[in-house]
């Protein structure tokens, strides 16, 4: 799909200033869209949108269908009269004001203290969904609400009730992964789900409700975005976590042993992030098991239903690790690092043109970073997919030039830096006078602030669209970092200042998207085409 000439701003959905002590789609995410709109960027990137696990990462997630419950604003849901607004009150405000001047308390946010949300907004959420079931059926005030959930639920069924049940499952046995529980519930035995099927109806039934919130301001926010040509990139990532009800519900899509324990698992080899490689251990998929007819005759059925459910969430869907579309690395499980891997060939070409024979022309983007072959960019380009730069990456030697804006071509997607990446204050405060000087030579001089010219830079050049993080708007440091890879802890926290986003930011990225032809509807050409 050809894009439109644009830009826009990476900043996910946990990182807003929110009330309740993590970001949400409530206020703060519609007081962003119109900053986004006052500043001219039609792009806002996120990350993915389920719900989270051990370590709080978005890549792994324990649905590649639900919503995180966590990102369901409590100050909508009482404007909707699901909760009392006193019962709210008690939670951490929004993020604290930037302190200017002080570079040192300039990314202080109230970072997101993902323990104290599970314990004290996520029992709020469940009251609330409590409160929605008694009152939906009963009260004239709910009758659209609850017609709109009871369509939701068969709209979504195909996914809706098996997450439920894991997400309610997983509550009741606090044993982590579903290879944890009961062995007649870790089968799935017919008659130990009945069981828990009727002991946990109502439990259930909440858990489906925060499905419906979550999609419902989802969907506004997405609206509200649309009436600025404001376009939403989400990110997924190709393989699914262990835990997770995509493997519980089908453990004969992925490569697991008579025990439901993996056989080899995903990674990248040693790689500029680590020497050893990244063991990610998300299973494998059997590849030859899911491009098999099913019942209706359909293959990759799994793989469609997928990307349906993203076309349902975002207008641009990023493909993280592209790369293993063509050729992914496997590890055997029993192995503690990514080093004695193996690339093994997957579908590529024949999986894209059955998704798109199924669903149509697919707005994708191609993250294709890391250890790229000709053969990968041979699947990228038949695909007529844009692929990504950041121009972090482009300084270290010749070889890396190919992230410089001279090396760009218009099917790109340009980068300052990533969530994988510091801050470009932070990383320029890491670099040799080598690359500093090779910084300067291609921007000019920066004394210590380099990150606006190296956003010129990425906005001027000839890439079909310009993505910059938050972070790098907000010339913040490395404490506003999203993640270090191949570091299990203390990532995914960080939150944006409140009232960080001013009248003169918007100003300023306004002028230079006026100034570079950014101010567009990424999608505009395409849909005018269709």
């Amino acid at each position: 799909m050809q894009f439109q000439r644009s830009s826009g701003i990476l900043l996910h959905i946990s990182s807003l200033p929110s009330y309740g002590g993590i970001g949400d789609l409530g206020p703060a995410a519609h007081e962003f869209v119109a900053f986004l709109a006052a500043a001219k960027q039609h792009v806002w990137q996120v990350l993915p949108l389920g719900p989270t696990g051990y370590g709080n990462s978005p890549y792994a997630s324990s649905s590649a269908f639900a919503g995180n419950p966590y990102l369901i604003s409590l100050e909508f849901l009482a404007e909707w009269g699901w909760i009392d607004s006193q019962r709210i009150a008690g939670l951490p405000p929004h993020g604290r004001r930037p302190v200017h001047g002080d570079p040192g308390l300039a990314g202080c946010s109230g970072n997101v203290d993902f323990q104290e949300v599970e314990d004290r907004k996520l029992p709020l959420l469940h009251e609330a969904a409590a409160n929605f079931l008694d009152r939906g059926p009963h009260q004239p005030a709910f009758a659209e609400q609850w017609k709109q959930f009871q369509q939701f639920c068969q709209a979504q069924s195909a996914w809706l009730t098996d997450y439920a049940l894991y997400a309610e499952l997983r509550r009741q046995f606090k044993t982590g992964a579903w290879t944890q529980w009961p062995e007649p519930i870790r089968r799935r035995e017919p008659d130990a789900l009945a069981k828990v099927l009727a002991e946990s109806a109502r439990a259930l039934a909440q858990e489906q409700v925060l499905q419906f919130a979550f999609s419902l301001q989802w969907n506004h926010l997405r609206e509200v975005a649309a009436r600025s040509a404001i376009r939403i990139l989400g990110d997924i990532a190709i393989f699914v976590n262990m835990d997770s009800s995509d493997v519980w519900v089908h453990p004969e899509l992925f490569e697991l042993d008579s025990q439901l324990q993996p056989i080899r698992v995903a990674g990248v080899p040693p790689d500029y992030f680590s020497s050893t490689g990244q063991r990610w251990g998300n299973p494998l998929y059997r590849w030859d098991v899911l491009a098999a007819p099913d019942a209706n005759g359909i293959r990759y059925a799994w793989w469609i239903d997928r990307i349906r459910r993203d076309r349902e969430l975002y207008d641009i869907v990023r493909l993280d690790h592209f790369r293993g579309f063509e050729a992914y690395w496997a590890i055997p499980a029993s192995e503690e690092t990514a080093i004695n891997g193996e690339w093994v060939k997957a579908p590529g070409l024949e999986l894209f043109r059955t998704l798109e024979s199924a669903l149509g022309s697919l707005p994708l983007v191609a993250e294709d970073l890391g250890l790229i072959t000709a053969e990968v960019d041979a699947l990228r380009l038949e695909l007529g997919l844009p692929g990504m730069k950041v121009l972090q990456f482009g300084f270290s030697d010749k070889g890396a030039h190919i992230h410089l804006p001279h090396r760009f071509t218009p099917s790109t997607v340009a980068y300052t830096g990533t969530h994988d990446n510091d801050t470009t204050q932070g990383w320029w405060g890491s670099l040799g006078k080598t690359e500093q000087k090779a910084v300067e030579t291609l921007v000019g001089p920066v004394g210590n602030r380099p990150v606006w010219p190296l956003i010129r830079a990425v906005e001027s050049s000839v890439a079909e669209v310009s993505i910059v993080p938050a972070q790098d708007v907000l010339e913040l440091g490395s404490e506003a970092r999203m993640n270090t890879p191949a570091v299990p802890a203390g990532n995914w926290s960080w939150r944006a200042p409140e009232a960080c986003w001013t009248e003169e930011l918007a100003a300023r990225l306004a002028a230079l998207a006026e100034v570079t032809d950014r101010d567009n509807d990424p999608l505009g050409e395409a849909e005018e085409e269709a």
